[in-house]
């Protein structure tokens, strides 16, 4: 192992929510292999009183409980975290999660795959004291447009989304560069025109596979050829790289297009591209 493993700590007041999602598939391997390590911090041992609070209610009343700051405060203090003013953002970050937060994306977990300790504060209830946010958190995240009963279930999602991004941590490393969402993108010349078998060139991905360029992936195929009547696509089986690239490339934008279009406006596309989407507009 060549790099320093990444530290999560997870301060939360549901801390045994974590004895099953980190124990399996690549996150598990991780851990086992040392690559990443994760901690799992109680709120409630740094309450200070004999009921173990950590919420009270809101202020100008209203519904719910609202998660107290103090005991927020003295779990990141023991960890040896930075005060916020003084923080490396680069070394080490504090991240709220709750449902008014910053959507959480692949180009964020990208970031935080650079950081070398990230500490997640689970938000419950109705919510949590604006002070932990001003004070103590450099970002606050949701998972997306919806409310769930808890940070930890979001915890769970980001630890393992910004994990597969890690070196070593997937099998292959090719892996999280063709997937949804991913930000890289080699020339289609490139992609084409190198034979397989040059110096060097064998050991890239063959020359059919297309990476996502911030859109959804692809469809995928594997064995039957057929099942219940629904065949794989010929062209997957014709050997031709190039034929295989530019089916796949469509099928990216088509079903980009249809489940979510306001990725087309946020990624660079190529002629090739539009030429595609031109060609999906005037068939329908």
């Amino acid at each position: 192992m060549t790099a320093e493993p990444i530290q999560f700590d997870i301060i939360t007041v549901f801390p045994q929510f974590f004895d099953g999602p980190f124990g399996f598939g690549v996150l598990g391997r991780a851990l086992d292999d040392g690559r990443v390590r994760i901690g799992i911090h109680s709120l409630r041992d740094f309450t200070t009183d004999r009921h173990k609070t950590v919420d009270d209610r809101p202020f100008g009343g209203g519904e719910g409980m609202v998660l107290k700051p103090e005991p927020l405060f003295r779990a990141v203090e023991s960890l040896g975290i930075a005060e916020k003013n003084v923080r490396d953002p680069a070394r080490e970050r504090v991240v709220l999660l709750s449902a008014q937060g910053k959507p959480f994306t692949q180009a964020i977990a990208r970031e935080l795959a650079q950081v070398e300790r990230i500490v997640f504060l689970c938000g419950r209830y109705e919510g949590v004291d604006e002070r932990v946010n001003d004070l103590l958190a450099d970002t606050e995240l949701s998972i997306g447009d919806y409310v769930i009963s808890g940070g930890e279930l979001a915890a769970a999602v980001i630890v393992d989304a910004v994990s597969r991004l890690l070196p070593g941590v997937l099998g292959n490393e090719d892996s999280a560069r063709y997937e949804s969402f991913a930000a890289e993108r080699p020339a289609t010349s490139q992609a084409t025109t190198v034979p397989m078998g040059e110096a060097g060139v064998d050991k890239l991905p063959p020359r059919s596979t297309c990476d996502s360029g911030g859109l959804l992936d692809y469809p995928h195929y594997t064995r039957p050829p057929e099942f219940r009547g629904a065949v794989v696509p010929a062209v997957l089986s014709s050997g031709n790289h190039e034929d295989i690239r530019r089916w796949r490339r469509r099928q990216s934008l088509a079903k980009t297009l249809r489940n979510r279009p306001e990725l087309l406006t946020r990624t660079s596309l190529s002629d090739e591209d539009r030429a595609l989407l031109e060609e999906m507009r005037h068939e329908k």
